[in-house]
């Protein structure tokens, strides 16, 4: 695919999702310049087309779309300070940042980006790097709409599902926080389950069927909690606090029979605990939210 008409890119960072990520743009037609503290990581996708920079101030210089993938937005300042301090070649640049961090690390990257002259736009990647650049690949953005419009078709080619949240630089890094909250639970939860049905002699792959259709049925739950969240009316309750503080005791039975190690449930068991202390007994699982919140049912102070 020629790729005379279609936008440089510049990809910092080369780990596992950097590298999918500039695979996808190399695949698609875009110029691709890419850069890594570790050259030998570039070979790969040189090989594919891709330019490999020497200094990462010529990598930024190279290309109007920079997108970094690097661990953290305090990693992604420190790597690009030789392009944004005496070459200046971060100035005019739209900086595209795709890794982990808090809301205020994106704020504090979007001030440090605008006062070197770049426009600026963070997000998120909701797949792992197989998945870069499937129709169903889902990834967010916050920050500059003008960046995320002008540079809407190139973002698309890393996932067909790309949204902009809104203009707040820390959207982004909202959602990603609060949506990633759920994967240790859910992982640690097949864990467990795992290591339970292979203490009687069963492969784990034998869950793997009924885990996926459990996890449907609690993806069909999201939006009637999400509504019991929202306007706070709890008493609908399918299945009540009590409900789950009466089931605490079977992970305890299930250490006895076989030797697996659920303590890591006692904080969640704590949770349920004073949702009930708390007047939430009766109702909705969805409850939790107002402990976690710290705030008191109606009528108690």
């Amino acid at each position: 695919m020629a790729g005379d008409n279609r936008t440089p890119v510049t990809v910092i960072g080369l780990g596992s999702m950097g590298r999918a990520l500039a695979e996808a743009f190399i695949d698609a037609g875009h110029p691709t310049t890419v850069w890594n503290r570790t050259p030998g990581k570039a070979a790969p996708l040189v090989a594919r087309g891709a330019v490999h920079a020497g200094a990462v101030e010529d990598a930024v210089a190279a290309s109007p779309l920079v997108v970094t993938c690097l661990t953290t937005f305090e990693d992604t300042r420190q790597a690009l300070e030789p392009a944004a301090g005496a070459a200046g070649t971060l100035r005019g640049r739209a900086l595209i940042t795709l890794n982990s961090g808090s809301p205020a690390g994106a704020r504090e990257t979007a001030a440090w980006a605008a006062a070197h002259g770049a426009r600026f736009l963070a997000g998120a990647v909701k797949n792992v790097p197989s998945a870069v650049g499937a129709p169903d690949t889902l990834l967010y953005y916050s920050g500059d709409r003008a960046v995320f419009d002008e540079h809407e078709p190139t973002l698309r080619v890393l996932g067909g599902d790309t949204v902009h949240l809104g203009d707040e630089s820390d959207l982004a890094a909202l959602y990603e926080m609060a949506v990633g909250a759920m994967l240790l639970p859910a992982l640690v939860g097949f864990f467990q389950g795992a290591a339970a049905v292979q203490a009687c002699g069963r492969s784990a792959d034998t869950m793997v069927r009924f885990a996926g259709k459990w996890l449907d049925m609690i993806k069909s739950l999201l939006p009637i909690y999400a509504r019991e969240i929202d306007s706070g009316d709890y008493t609908d309750a399918a299945s009540s606090v009590n409900l789950f503080l009466a089931a605490t005791a079977h992970d305890e039975d299930l250490t006895k029979e076989t030797n697996v190690d659920t303590t890591w449930l006692g904080p969640l068991h704590d949770l349920v605990r004073r949702a009930a202390e708390a007047g939430h007994g009766e109702h909705s699982i969805a409850a939790l939210t107002e402990v976690l919140r710290n705030r008191k049912p109606a009528g108690q102070r």
